[in-house]
């Protein structure tokens, strides 16, 4: 029996806590498993897990054992993907993970363009506003918009920095006023994105420093598109991406508002684990986002 293989399948019942699970995501039998769980067990001399009829746990000698293993099947990734670095093409299939909005909105090109450039390549593009790791959802890149990234157990490259802006319909402010101080906001219909890093509370920067507002909004929802329609029928003030309300703004559907005040950086980035850093499809695609992106981009043409 093929010791890889064992050590394949030792590593995924203890990441997921189970034979089942395990058996699952290799796509084998649950039986198979478990075979090259006892041969794993039968060669070292050792129980590398405890088993009950609700779990599956790692031992204290399993444990080690498996953090050794994955930091060999990593070394192993590594190897097969400079091999494959070596080609001028990318090859295989490649996992996109990225929001929704954004990724109808723009990357929908960019992938189409993508694909020409390299017909051997096949892309499997997901598209979710969650927040997601791509190790856990088995994406080869994860496309993340958000403030600069610190600490992260990943790569990071940041493609392009975009700005968020608060925004209302000319009808809206027409009819209701427009604010002059982020306090103001109080007595005006907000529309609030759910996914949010800073809950509902809206950060606005001015000379005299940050002014951190709390807003009980109107609408609330987890899609930008959802309320950019509402601010341009004239629903509330919102606080959005320059790339979700970029064409509105240049077409004067809405105007921004709070001119005076900045508002956090947020950035469009690849991420991937480092284990992949050599995989020439990654590589390939990182660089044609900074080419497709590069320099101010084209949603963001508003001053």
């Amino acid at each position: 029996m093929d010791r890889f293989e064992s050590i394949r399948a030792f590593v995924k019942v203890v990441d997921h806590g189970g034979f089942a699970a395990a058996a699952r995501k290799i796509g084998v039998s649950r039986s198979a498993v478990n075979k090259h769980v006892h041969n794993l067990e039968d060669r070292l001399g050792a129980q590398l897990l405890t088993r009950s009829t609700r779990k599956v746990t790692p031992t204290e000698t399993g444990y080690a054992y498996y953090e050794r293993c994955v930091a060999i099947l990593g070394e192993l990734e590594a190897a097969e993907a400079a091999v494959s670095a070596l080609h001028e093409d990318a090859r295989g299939t490649l996992k996109i993970n990225a929001p929704m909005t954004f990724g109808t909105m723009h990357l929908s090109r960019v992938v189409a363009d993508f694909m020409a450039r390299h017909p051997d390549l096949r892309i499997e593009l997901t598209l979710t506003d969650r927040i997601t790791d791509p190790v856990e959802e088995g994406a080869d890149v994860t496309i993340r918009i958000s403030r600069p990234l610190e600490g992260s157990h990943l790569i990071v490259h940041e493609i392009v920095e975009t700005r968020a802006v608060l925004c209302a319909s000319p009808d809206y402010v027409r009819l209701n006023g427009e604010p002059s101080r982020p306090s103001d906001l109080g007595d005006h219909a907000c529309l609030h994105y759910g996914y949010l890093a800073t809950g509902n509370t809206w950060t606005f920067t001015g000379p005299d420093g940050e002014h951190p507002v709390h807003v009980n909004g109107v609408l609330c929802s987890n899609n930008g598109t959802i309320l950019r329609d509402a601010a341009i029928a004239g629903r509330g003030i919102a606080f959005l991406p320059t790339f979700i309300v970029g064409a509105d703004l240049q077409e004067g559907r809405l105007r921004t508002i709070l001119t005076g005040y900045a508002t956090p950086r947020l950035s469009i980035s690849v991420l991937y684990p480092p284990s992949r850093h050599l995989s020439a499809k990654i590589r390939l695609f990182t660089e044609f986002m900074a080419e497709r992106f590069a320099g101010r981009p084209y949603w963001d043409l508003v001053g």
